[in-house]
């Protein structure tokens, strides 16, 4: 992990704003929302607005953590082209910046693709709201740069009638944004060069050896940030062997393309967070029996001796351990959207929950520990099944 140089990126970013999401179906997109998350809906565009755009869209605000769900009502409407290309998907992640201007200067002067012209508006409490977009190499998603009065809605939002942002399950803000591509070198250059992050974090671990019949999966992921603002952005790509069988690659077929694999949200408190989703109908990724069984050899290796949660309950409800030194997170993944909704539509973006007791890395001994067990799970499986066939025929 590369330690906080001060420098940042030059850009003046204060931390994520929002992500704008395409979705086929957004009265789904609101009750998992409002009903599954208990994000409360805060915002819609207006009837002209949406007219104009040919779009209708929603704004889920939990703290700081804000999204907005976008859907088509008009043929041919930018929601539309995307849902052609792509299946439900962010098309659009959104920095708030402290001087709108000297982050344009900054950008233009990196040879950034300016998507727009600065937008200048105000909401309808006349509170001031500028933004701009630019080009990516992350397929068809953008990067918005916004400049707004704290609580400002973008232009064309109206106000809901809501009881506030907070929500039961603690969420509370953008911890980090996870993205999938064939190469990630192209975009980690380009952040590093035009937008200016630096690296954070990087692994690269392969589980052949796990099991050599199917010759095992593996990623690579490189993690870059803003010292200044806090800000991570990861980026996976598939390795060799077996580069097509990645998790990774599967990802990129499903999405039509290199695009936002998933958002984290940070929670103070994750075990109580967890109950309440899955009491709501929210699915959670298997994680298997074998993981468990070697999490208190792995915590003493990590050299973990401040664990203070019991392994039986982080079994039952699925959460992941990791960490070092006696600094370590709790994470859980849902499962992706076309699961979760039986509508591969849907797509293969999913959500992650985070809590941080200490650690500021990304569950390096999780990404691996669960890969191995997955693997050591296939092997049981299959020998198992072996020895059935074995016995049938005996």
């Amino acid at each position: 992990m590369t330690e906080n140089t001060g420098k940042g990126s030059g850009l003046g970013i204060i931390g994520y704003d929002s992500y704008e999401f395409v979705v086929a179906d957004v009265e789904r997109s609101r009750k998992f929302y409002t009903e599954m998350l208990d994000v409360p809906v805060v915002a819609r565009l207006s009837e002209r607005q949406a007219a104009e755009r040919g779009e209708d869209a929603l704004l889920f605000a939990a703290g700081k953590a804000r999204c907005v769900c976008v859907t088509p009502r008009e043929r041919g409407s930018a929601a539309e082209r995307w849902l052609k290309r792509h299946p439900d998907g962010v098309r659009v992640v959104s920095f708030r910046v402290r001087d709108l201007q000297a982050t344009r200067t900054a950008l233009s002067e990196r040879g950034a693709a300016m998507c727009t012209e600065v937008v200048e508006a105000t909401d309808a409490q006349g509170r001031p709201y500028r933004h701009f977009d630019i080009a990516t190499p992350l397929g068809d998603v953008r990067f918005r740069f916004v400049e707004r009065a704290s609580g400002a809605l973008a232009p064309g939002f109206e106000p809901l009638e809501t009881g506030g942002e907070a929500n039961s399950n603690g969420l509370q803000v953008i911890d980090h944004i996870t993205s999938n591509f064939l190469t990630i070198e192209p975009h980690v250059t380009w952040l590093r060069d035009v937008m200016g992050f630096e690296e954070y974090w990087r692994i690269f671990f392969h589980t052949a050896n796990i099991n050599p019949t199917t010759g095992g999966s593996g990623l690579a992921s490189i993690v870059m940030w803003d010292p200044e603002s806090g800000i991570k952005f990861a980026n996976n790509e598939p390795v060799t062997p077996n580069y097509e069988a990645s998790q990774i690659y599967s990802f990129i077929e499903a999405n039509n393309g290199p695009g936002v694999q998933h958002v984290a949200f940070h929670v103070p408190l994750i075990s109580p967070a967890v109950e309440g989703m899955r009491r709501a109908g929210i699915e959670f990724l298997d994680t298997p029996a074998t993981y468990y069984d070697m999490l208190p050899e792995r915590l003493v290796r990590q050299q973990v001796t401040n664990f203070s949660e019991k392994v039986e309950e982080m079994q039952r409800l699925g959460i992941l351990v990791d960490g070092d030194d006696d600094r370590y997170l709790l994470q859980i993944f849902m499962v992706e959207g076309g699961l979760l909704h039986d509508d591969e539509k849907a797509g293969p973006f999913f959500y992650e929950v985070i809590q941080r007791k200490g650690a500021r890395g990304f569950g390096e001994g999780n990404f691996r520990a669960l890969f191995e067990s997955i693997e050591r799970d296939q092997v049981d499986r299959a020998a198992a099944e072996r020895q059935l066939r074995a016995g049938a025929g005996s």
